[in-house]
């Protein structure tokens, strides 16, 4: 592949994740991951410009979706925290353990999404096997790692990494027995992507406090892992081999996956996000006098009703439109999809925020921005895919090197600052 298109595919796929992932952070959990993970998938597939991945699109975001959206049971906020300490074992205690939880993400996400590439009719993933197998890795790992070795990572907050863990062991695992090399390849640059794009982005928000510009450096932090995460599974996937699948999908098999992403997902964030003591609080931050619950039922009623209606578009056009029980899904009706899709969120992000009625979170109209960036270039790419298999030495040798690099940026922010708000201790 020509270096600079790789370069561009790599940064419009950094973009795309990485401001759906700072959108993210004003709803967080499971649910706002998988709307951001899934619109980080297909913005790959797009970007792919292969019919038989458009055939499948809507599993392939809803995988990315589903695997991301699985690292939303971990706990990090504290972590965070150690990470703003003053002495070097904690902070660096703090970036490694950030890795860890940015790798799981990754793993998780661009293990899923490589498998649902790399399924074809010759060799189908047995998905309720694989799920099975995901589930009790989950509950032998939390209760060996947590009730028996007793190795918490967060005390007192949850410690459900160590499930997140179980389940990765358990993906892997079922990959390395199918030889689903190529959704390895995926998974383990997804991994260190997200991995490093959390600890980098926690340096980068200690390094915003100690700067004093008023900036809102958490949306960095979530922006850094949602961009560098985006950039390892995109990387993942032009640079593996993938078998040729169908052209064109069961209308019957586009109903659920267009379902969860447009209705599912969405409703979950809205019903979790838009409580009304939550907007008459911050309504009411930017004037007292003015009639705070009035202005906050509208916000309610204008998100909700923008669900069924993205909806009801989506299933109009790619399920009652199509005359056959087969389409062949379109890249440009796909390309508006993924738009609409990643808008919808940013919208939400702007009324959650108020920042309809003040420009306090200027951070708001950056989404906006990268949004429009990334829909003038998605277009203007040629990709190819090279087939660059599994190199165990190197990936060994790049872990090494993000150890030492995350030791050289805790150094540095030891030596930054003094005490900082919200930090903690690990170790005494």
């Amino acid at each position: 592949m020509n270096n600079r298109q790789l370069l561009y595919i790599l940064l419009i796929s950094g973009m795309s994740l990485g401001t759906a992932w700072a959108i993210r952070g004003q709803f967080g959990h499971e649910q706002g991951a998988a709307w951001a993970g899934g619109i980080g998938g297909l913005c790959i597939v797009l970007l792919s410009k292969r019919p038989d991945w458009y055939a499948k699109a809507f599993q392939l975001s809803v995988a990315s979706a589903a695997g991301w959206g699985i690292g939303g049971i971990i706990s990090y906020g504290k972590v965070v925290g150690y990470a703003r300490g003053l002495d070097f074992g904690n902070v660096y205690y703090g970036l490694l353990m950030l890795f860890v939880i940015g790798g799981l993400f990754g793993l998780i996400g661009g293990g899923l999404f490589g498998l649902t590439m790399a399924s074809n009719r010759e060799k189908p993933v047995k998905w309720p096997q694989l799920i099975v197998q995901m589930t009790a890795g989950a509950i032998i790992f939390y209760y060996f790692l947590i009730e028996q070795l007793g190795w918490l990572m967060t005390p007192p907050r949850s410690e459900a990494w160590a499930a997140a863990f179980g389940m990765c062991i358990a993906l892997f695992w079922y990959m390395i027995r199918n030889k689903q090399y190529s959704a390895i390849r995926v998974a383990i640059f997804a991994g260190l992507g997200g991995g490093f794009g959390f600890a980098f982005g926690n340096f980068l928000q200690v390094m915003g406090s100690v700067s004093g510009i008023k900036f809102n450096f958490w949306n960095v932090m979530e922006y850094s892992i949602g961009f560098f995460g985006g950039i390892g599974m995109a990387y993942g996937t032009f640079t593996s081999h993938w078998d040729k699948s169908d052209e064109t999908v069961s209308k019957t098999n586009l109903i659920g996956p267009i379902v969860i992403l447009t209705l599912i997902i969405p409703f979950v964030v809205w019903d979790q996000s838009f409580e009304t003591d939550r907007l008459v609080g911050i309504i009411s931050s930017f004037d007292p006098f003015t009639n705070a619950e009035s202005i906050a039922r509208n916000v309610q009623w204008i998100a909700f009703l923008l669900i069924p209606a993205f909806a009801g578009y989506s299933l109009y056009r790619f399920y009652f439109k199509s005359e056959w029980q087969s389409a062949q899904l379109v890249r440009k009706h796909l390309q508006q999809f993924f738009l609409i899709n990643l808008g919808l969120y940013a919208i939400f992000s702007v009324l959650i925020t108020g920042a309809f009625m003040s420009l306090y979170r200027s951070e708001q109209y950056l989404y906006i921005a990268n949004l429009v960036v990334v829909g003038l270039l998605i277009n203007k790419l040629e990709p190819s895919f090279t087939n660059r298999g599994l190199n165990l030495g190197r990936w060994t040798l790049n872990f090494i090197f993000i150890l030492a690099f995350l030791a050289i940026l805790t150094a540095v922010a030891v030596s930054s600052h003094g005490e900082l708000k919200g930090a903690n201790l690990r170790f005494e």
